[in-house]
């Protein structure tokens, strides 16, 4: 796990003054945008740090490592209402453990994914909340849906009784310009828009970092998925999905 540096809370309340500056600046109203911290890489004590600043929705790359958090808190904090979001590349053998706990998962690119999904979704927990992830600029390494093939699939996952659609999220390539930075965040609001022209009932488009915060709230983005910033540099150590 990662060792926390000193100044988290320092650095969350920067990252929301950073936020609503954003905010602010694109004439959009208070609250429009959530701010969801990603904590992968580091542990419990983070967190339990992290909650203590005031943060309750996570976000968590590594399946294995992400069900200990869950099931620690499940277990020593039940008093705790936390949200957990899936927002790494899912492997078909690990959505069982993923469908059991998470209440996020934003990274949905394909009918298998859902399906499984859903059909794995114990019944007495609520729907789970998915988001289809884009291929949006077209990096091999990079995971996602296809955009011509969103209106399909979204037909296909709204289907699924244990799951509901709530929008799109994409990671698009890091880039140093600003223009650079707004072309695949604005190619996926008129996404999302066409979507939701086509009446499906969409309300969270899941897009900008620590990098590029500023640009995707100016694009649309109703939540921003920040982890650097607030948590500081990670050492990956070879982790993996």
């Amino acid at each position: 796990m990662t060792t926390l540096t000193k100044g988290l809370n320092q650095r969350y309340l920067a990252v929301q003054a950073k936020l609503s500056e954003s905010v602010a600046a694109a004439g959009r109203s208070v609250g429009s945008v959530q701010l969801l911290p990603v904590s992968k890489t580091f542990g419990i004590k983070a967190i339990e740090e992290a909650i203590a600043c005031g943060m309750e929705c996570f976000g968590e790359n590594y399946v294995q490592e992400a069900c200990e958090k869950i099931d620690y808190f499940k277990s020593v904090r039940p008093d705790l209402h936390l949200t957990w979001h899936f927002i790494g590349h899912l492997q078909s053998n690990k959505t069982r453990a993923v469908a059991e706990r998470f209440d996020w998962v934003q990274t949905v690119d394909r009918l298998k994914i859902a399906q499984r999904l859903n059909d794995q979704r114990p019944q007495d927990m609520a729907p789970l909340n998915v988001l289809i992830e884009v291929h949006i600029s077209g990096e091999e390494s990079k995971s996602g849906a296809d955009p011509k093939d969103l209106p399909a699939l979204a037909s296909e996952i709204i289907k699924l009784p244990h799951l509901r659609l709530r929008g799109l999220m994409a990671i698009p390539e890091l880039v140093d310009t600003e223009e650079g930075k707004m072309k695949p965040l604005l190619e996926m609001r008129k996404l999302f828009d066409d979507l939701v022209s086509k009446g499906f009932k969409l309300d969270t488009l899941s897009m900008g970092m620590s990098q590029d915060m500023v640009e995707a709230v100016k694009a649309g983005s109703t939540m921003v998925r920040v982890g650097t910033a607030i948590f500081g540099p990670r050492d990956y150590g070879g982790k993996q999905s």
